[in-house]
């Protein structure tokens, strides 16, 4: 990371869930992942001048429950569920793949506070917080409640809390598998960045377009592609506002090329995180993909783009535009058939007049200028990115 892609802006690793998260030393938060010391990794990564981030939850328990919470008598047992607790669901016991934190009791905001100090006296820049929608309400598009359903009330206290918390210690909250119900209220009110979309698991074109194409549900994870899910979600993204976030890329299982540019451009054109999940092992000479410095620039600008209509699997869907800081305006069209389609954009559609230069961004050479329509033959499964100057 440090030495292939440090140089382009990737200034951050991240720890996912898949080993063990556990609490020890005697502390009761998360002092190992696997078997690497926290410390260790923060000391390493910092070493070649990168950022940390945790992937962790500060409603979930991970300490012996007789301990204390920081600066209370209170046990981290008594933040536990106890039966005079109000849930949706009585008779559920809760899957024990977590012990929850009840927010409303005493403690809980203590601890929360102390969750966000720990990590920033490690020197851990983001906390990446998983499986929040199991809190809420038990997760209902199951068959069956994964946990007794803790209500919104305590969803939004906790929030609040971590908001809180995040904020005081300058750390950086991700929110995956969120609610996102009443079209993101709770999320967007009180986090930096949202996943809009289901997990990137087997990745390529799968998760990027066909999986479930065109489906919307009505709970997490509302969509299973990335090109639906940022398309529905893009209306609470944009300046000052959460980040979307389509979840980890995996290049190496694209078929082709151009379905590479097609992720890689998804997420810079929506203003989402790029976060690479190929591993030294299968990443090969992919690493082109993450380095276009003309798209990276977005990034860099802060630009964050919008579909011309967000109604999934729309013609406009597959038609994102936005506009840079210095005025320039960049373009991205979308092939998602299975065929080369020809498709074209009425400058006026995006706000714009007049004629404008073309640079397209994946093949940094500028192209014939153009005034009125903007038609091109978009390969399948491909993509065209240009940014019009005036």
């Amino acid at each position: 990371m440090a030495t292939k892609f440090k140089p382009y802006g990737y200034n951050m690793i991240c720890t996912d869930g898949f080993l063990p998260q556990k609490a020890r030393d005697g502390g009761i938060y998360m002092s190992h992942y696997g078997s690497m010391p926290l410390k260790e990794l923060v000391r390493r990564a910092k070493e070649k001048g990168l950022k940390v981030g945790i992937y962790d939850n500060p409603l979930w328990i991970k300490g012996n429950l007789d301990s204390k919470v920081p600066g209370t008598n209170y046990s981290l047992r008594s933040l536990t569920r106890n039966p005079q607790d109000k849930v949706l669901y009585p008779d559920v016991t809760d899957r024990t793949d977590f012990t929850w934190l009840v927010t409303d009791h005493p403690g809980a905001r203590e601890y929360i506070d102390g969750f966000f100090k720990h990590y920033h006296d490690l020197g851990v820049d983001y906390i990446r917080m998983d499986f929040m929608c199991w809190y809420e309400d038990g997760d209902p598009g199951r068959d069956y409640p994964v946990t007794c359903g803790y209500g919104r009330e305590r969803y939004e206290r906790g929030l609040a809390y971590i908001c809180e918390s995040a904020s005081k210690y300058g750390i950086f909250t991700s929110i995956v598998m969120p609610e996102l119900y009443n079209d993101g209220e709770l999320e967007r009110k009180y986090c930096n960045m949202t996943r809009i979309v289901q997990d990137t698991n087997i990745g390529g074109w799968h998760h990027f377009s066909s999986f479930n194409r065109g489906k919307i549900y009505d709970r997490w994870p509302y969509a299973d592609n990335q090109m639906d899910g940022f398309t529905h979600w893009s209306h609470i993204g944009g300046k000052g506002k959460i980040i979307l976030d389509g979840d980890f890329l995996r290049l190496n299982k694209c078929a082709n090329d151009d379905e590479r540019r097609s992720q890689v451009s998804l997420q810079l054109i929506a203003g989402g995180p790029v976060t690479i999940a190929d591993t030294p092992e299968t990443i090969g000479n992919l690493d082109k993909f993450y380095t276009n410095e003309e798209l990276l620039a977005l990034n860099t600008d802060g630009f964050i783009g919008k579909p011309l209509s967000d109604e999934i699997d729309s013609e406009g869907s597959c038609i994102w535009y936005g506009t840079m800081s210095n005025g320039d305006v960049v373009m991205a069209m979308f092939n998602r058939e299975e065929a080369p389609r020809k498709m074209s954009v009425n400058l006026s559609e995006i706000g714009l007049s007049g004629e404008y230069k073309v640079r397209d961004l994946w093949k940094h050479a500028d192209e014939s200028a153009v005034e009125s329509v903007f038609t091109v033959t978009v390969p399948r499964h491909g993509c065209k990115v240009v940014k019009l100057t005036k």
